[in-house]
């Protein structure tokens, strides 16, 4: 047997973030490739699972390709705050829930079918909890891509923001309503999945690789819980950007080894003047800080209107729905 490294499961997840073998027994030829039986890795997985560092083995699907996406906010009065986030959670379509560090203390990412779909659980969210809710469709992204290494690293990927035109059939989103749960840790995992489908192991695997292809999923792979990790903190950074200037210095801004998503979205004036926005994941405060001086300087974007928002709290993280919502759910 080979000699492993400290935390050899942890290990195991990191190198396995993206380009997940294809094949009907992916955890065997990933042992192959560690010198490790397939239980073995099963069972490493299990515990990274367990421990809730692990958050699913499967895909991050590029915006706005597989259904519609919003990013949204709203302003909860402090003694209010864990109720809203309570039924902003509650709804089916929100996949990610964050309290952050800023007037506008919750925010939280809608992913359904389509606009109406998003647009009527916004609506529900404003009706249920009596606040405004502020609604920042997508429209560009740069870089989204969560997939770093545990040193804070970041590896060199495809620009996941480029527009190939590629959307999502009803077919393709059966096979992304499967993995919702993310793969399952057995043998054959997609043989499993595609049973549920009524298909065959080779038309499951057939359609999720064309699905990578295509760029409609960036990533396939582990899909790990950073806080978990502690990565705790994490900020979103926003700029006011010229608009003529703005695809341009974004470009720089997603090249830049911290920035783990960097996106442009619409403005809200007067409540949310900013349309640049970019994360970055660190471990300590004062170093996200300190690396989001220096990418203003090195990007053009010092002197800009800016806001930095710490995540403080996550009441909800997970992956995208694409299985048919609950009309009226919550």
């Amino acid at each position: 047997m080979k000699v492993l490294t400290p935390n050899p499961a942890l290990k195991l997840a990191e190198d396995w973030q993206r380009n997940f073998p294809l094949t009907p027994a992916p955890y065997a030829a990933i042992g192959q490739a560690a010198e490790l039986t397939q239980g073995e890795v099963i069972e490493m997985l299990k515990v990274l699972k367990d421990r809730e560092i692990l958050g699913r083995i499967g895909a991050a699907v590029r915006p706005n390709t597989a259904g519609a996406s919003t990013l949204a906010a709203l302003a909860a009065a402090p003694e209010r705050l864990e109720e809203v986030a309570a039924q902003v959670s509650a709804e089916p379509a929100v996949n990610h829930n964050y309290e952050r560090e800023h007037d506008l203390n919750l925010w939280f990412v809608v992913t359904a079918r389509d606009r109406d779909e998003v647009d009527a659980t916004l609506a529900r969210i404003a009706g249920r909890t009596g606040l405004e809710v502020l609604d920042l469709p997508l429209e560009r992204a740069y870089h989204i891509d969560l997939g770093f290494r545990l040193d804070g690293s970041r590896e060199k990927t495809a620009d996941t923001g480029s527009e190939s035109g590629a959307s999502a059939d009803d077919d393709d989103r059966f096979l992304l309503a499967a993995l919702e749960g993310g793969l399952p840790l057995t043998p054959r995992p997609y043989l499993d999945l595609a049973r549920g489908l009524g298909w065959s192991e080779a038309q499951f695997l057939g359609r999720l690789s064309r699905l990578i292809e295509s760029g409609i999923i960036s990533r396939f792979g582990c899909i790990l819980r950073h806080r978990k990790l502690g990565f705790i903190a994490n900020a979103m950074a926003v700029w006011d950007v010229d608009d003529d200037k703005v695809d341009e210095i974004a470009q720089r801004l997603a090249a830049r080894p911290g920035v783990t998503l960097c996106y442009r979205r619409r403005r809200r004036r007067p409540a949310w003047p900013y349309n640049l926005f970019a994360m970055l994941h660190g471990r300590e405060r004062a170093q996200v800080l300190a690396s989001l001086a220096e990418i203003e300087l090195a990007t053009g974007l010092a002197g800009c209107h800016s806001a930095v928002l710490f995540s403080r709290r996550c009441f909800k993280q997970c992956g995208a729905r694409f299985s048919p919502l609950e009309r009226g759910a919550a």
